[in-house]
């Protein structure tokens, strides 16, 4: 059976009246029959069948023991941060999404959690990194927003071998790409706004783990800290999910015909995805993933803020806009928008330019979209030629 096939009728019927939908149980409580003596289910922020069943479901396409669903990204991932004591430090990924930087810095470093950023593209530099104190190593592949590739598997054996839990953020391929917990990861998470969803309708966030035992640890904090999904966003995201496989079908063919065009394109300086031949860690990409995703990161020669500016805002179907992962296409400038948190030199350090323009490729017909960045490209080119002549007929 294919696995299409398969997570299709992964999504339960009702079993009360048959309806081929989840029922939305949106309540807050439920009727005991006695004191502590319930169907399975007490108080929805402890645990709510609609929540339930899309937390199986992610679990069961991540290949995992056990999915916690959370009321955002970033509440997914500041329950993994809790696990870990004051004093502990983790390794994590230089190309980094600004939203965890922010939650590691802001946040957890004053109690007392250290945080080691490392190009973990190559797989020594995570070695290099670790300190007796690591307990936590943390990587996207491919990164936000240069689209790195770590190589899962090798940064696996040094985890275990170090004693150290892996976690590998999953978002950008999703679990029809990419199973992170059969590569050797210990946790995954997701930005459920994104891909999962794939509407840009809700914003939710999802913990998968590869024993019961990590499971129940997280599960504990999803309920004692209470940052939980509400039914309506779980019934949402399982709708997503629904046609997960068709979308990121989608995605990476589109993706991969606008990387090709916009590696031709005269104003652009390099192209970071990892579809493209030229990328560093092809190879690996190819090795642990079934495809590349559906995100495209590119600079200009002329590497200046003006310049990115200059492109996104000369978009039609490209909306200018924060996320990603939705089936309309967007368009977002790193350095003023999704990583405006991190401080220039880290930024630009790990590879996001001033002129670093962002893309999340959605459903329109490539073609399309193609055209819509060559009309905006060419612009840029026609204007900053139009002004070196008036600058030069003014000299």
């Amino acid at each position: 059976m294919s696995t299409a096939t398969q997570l299709i009728h992964s999504i339960p019927v009702d079993p009360l009246t048959g309806a081929i939908s989840v029922p939305i149980y949106q309540t807050s409580t439920f009727v005991q029959e006695a004191p502590g003596l319930n169907k399975g289910y007490d108080y929805s922020r402890t645990n709510n069948p609609t929540r339930e069943t899309l937390e199986k479901l992610v679990a069961q396409l991540e290949h995992g023991a056990t999915g916690i669903a959370f009321a955002s990204g970033l509440a997914a991932i500041d329950a993994i941060i809790k696990l870990l004591n004051a004093g502990d430090e983790i390794v994590a990924v230089d190309d980094i999404y600004g939203g965890a930087y922010r939650l590691f810095t802001a946040v957890y470093e004053k109690f007392g959690i250290k945080v080691h950023y490392t190009d973990a593209s190559n797989a020594e530099n995570v070695f290099n990194a670790i300190t007796p104190k690591t307990k936590l190593i943390w990587i996207e592949t491919p990164t936000n927003p240069t689209l790195k590739i770590a190589d899962i598997t090798a940064i696996a054996k040094i985890a275990k071998a170090q004693n150290c839990l892996l976690c590998v953020d999953n978002t950008f391929a999703s679990p029809v790409l990419q199973q992170p917990i059969l590569l050797g990861a210990d946790i995954i998470v997701h930005s459920a706004t994104k891909y999962l969803g794939g509407h840009s309708d809700l914003i939710a966030g999802v913990v998968v783990t590869k024993t019961a035992e990590l499971g129940a640890k997280i599960k504990f904090l999803q309920n004692a800290c209470g940052a939980i999904l509400g039914p309506f966003d779980s019934w949402l995201v399982i709708r997503g999910i629904e046609t997960l496989h068709l979308r990121m079908k989608q995605h990476c063919s589109s993706a991969q015909s606008i990387a090709e065009f916009l590696q031709n394109h005269p104003a652009v300086d390099k192209v970071f995805y990892p579809g493209l031949r030229t990328h560093t860690n092809h190879a690996i990409a190819k090795k642990q993933s079934k495809g590349h995703g559906g995100i495209i990161s590119f600079n200009l020669k002329e590497d200046t803020e003006n310049a990115a500016l200059a492109i996104v805002t000369n978009t039609k179907l490209f909306k200018l806009a924060e996320s990603l992962g939705g089936i309309k296409s967007l368009v977002a400038h790193p350095m003023n928008m999704t990583h405006k948190s991190i401080p220039a030199e880290k930024r630009k350090a790990a590879g996001v330019s001033d002129s670093l323009i962002r893309l999340s490729i959605g459903l329109e017909d490539a073609e399309d979209l193609i055209n819509d960045l060559d009309h905006a490209l060419n612009l840029f080119q026609q204007n900053t030629l139009n002004q070196s002549k008036k600058t030069t007929i003014e000299a």
